[in-house]
């Protein structure tokens, strides 16, 4: 058996999916994205698969190798991006191959079903608690929301008092026994960050995400200590070796993407690092439905799993949502706020591919928006 041809495709609202197929018919999936450059991932695809090309799909671990190292240059999000999706695709193989899902291959399950969180809140929510009740009464038992929209460096005395409002209200709405996860996406500084986690403390968030930019661990330890939040980081981290620092530094969670960070093979070593600083793994999921399936494949059989974030019904995805794109929708339907262990072979999923073939003949060209603050000063997002 030998791989015989990869193609991607530029699916809507903002993913890039591949497919690999072996000269003897079988078909993997995979999902290799930089939300807002999928098109420079779509090259970067071509140009690692034509090492792939002729070989035999089942050597995974060792075209892992090739293809993260081969090249002088190497890593990064486009790079760590392309590849990750090529080793969700040839796990997907194998797991077909061998007619087991992936996670059996990895070792076996060690959990029976999954928690998963569900986003509430766009940058600036004006429906705030309509959306939380909402996803209460769907089951899920913890939800995630931005902390603001565009925040000063420092946190002004607005910026943290809007932030402290929306936990407050999260948390008087969702009760003791559910979960609320503040996501931050490192629009403060380190000394921003200080200043508004102490505050919310008291609501007792699941984690604190992204309170400082992913190129600044030299700052993550001070901003770890200065309360009791857990700190949670790592969806713009691309190895085992970029989470080191932000493990030494003693975060409680490690979100590392399937579609970013090396795919199944190096999320799976990502998660046995963690382990050593007595963290967490939450995989970051903002995606399509085989990023998903890849993320709950790692899922259940990582020891340190704590949740999974999925993104069906976010607001990135109004009018193409990751279950039209699934020929048996099922699969991805939560129970009581949980994901049931897959049984299909493989990743899991049946992609429809009459509909991505035709999603790709429309294709997409999704851009994150630009942010400006009120001086003119460029803003993060």
């Amino acid at each position: 058996m030998r791989i015989a041809r990869i193609e991607t495709f530029l699916v809507a609202p903002r993913w890039l999916f591949c497919r690999v197929e072996t000269d003897d018919g079988v078909v993997g999936w995979g999902e290799p994205v930089v939300e807002g450059r999928a098109e420079v991932v779509r090259t970067a695809v071509q140009v690692l698969g034509e090492y792939l090309i002729g070989r035999d799909p089942l050597r995974i671990e060792d075209h892992w190798q090739v293809m993260a190292k081969g090249g002088f240059y190497r890593g990064g999000p486009v790079l760590s991006s392309a590849l990750a999706g090529l080793d969700q695709a040839l796990w997907d193989i194998a797991g077909k191959v061998y007619g087991a899902p992936v996670h059996v291959l990895l070792g076996g399950p060690v959990r029976d079903r999954a928690r998963m969180y569900a986003w509430v809140g766009g940058d600036e929510p004006g429906e705030l608690g309509e959306q939380i009740r909402a996803r209460v009464e769907a089951g899920f038992t913890a939800v995630k929301m931005n902390a603001g929209g565009r925040m000063a460096a420092l946190g002004s005395a607005a910026d943290v008092a809007q932030v402290v409002e929306r936990v407050a209200l999260a948390r008087e709405l969702l009760g003791a026994g559910r979960d609320v996860a503040v996501d931050f996406h490192g629009r403060v500084t380190a000394a921003g960050a200080r200043r508004i986690l102490p505050l919310i403390a008291e609501f007792q968030p699941m984690f604190a995400e992204e309170p400082v930019l992913p190129d600044r661990p030299q700052v993550l330890r001070d901003v770890v200590t200065c309360s009791s939040v857990p700190v949670a980081t790592g969806e713009r981290l691309y190895s085992r070796w970029d989470f080191r620092p932000v493990l030494e530094a003693g975060v409680a969670v490690v979100q590392p993407d399937l579609s970013h960070a090396g795919g199944i093979s190096e999320t799976r070593r990502i998660a046995a690092l963690a382990e050593v600083w007595d963290a967490q793994l939450a995989p970051h999921c903002p995606l399509g439905p085989i990023a998903l399936a890849a993320s709950l494949q790692v899922a259940f059989a990582t020891p340190n799993f704590l949740i999974q974030e999925h993104s069906i019904g976010i607001h990135y995805h109004q009018g193409d949502d990751l279950l039209d794109y699934l020929i048996d929708p099922e699969v991805f339907r939560f129970t009581d706020g949980h994901a049931a262990r897959p049984l299909g072979a493989g990743l899991g999923v049946e992609v429809d591919e009459a509909a991505v073939r035709r999603a790709d003949q429309a294709g997409h060209a999704w851009r994150n928006p630009v942010w400006r603050h009120a001086d003119g000063g460029f803003a993060e997002w």
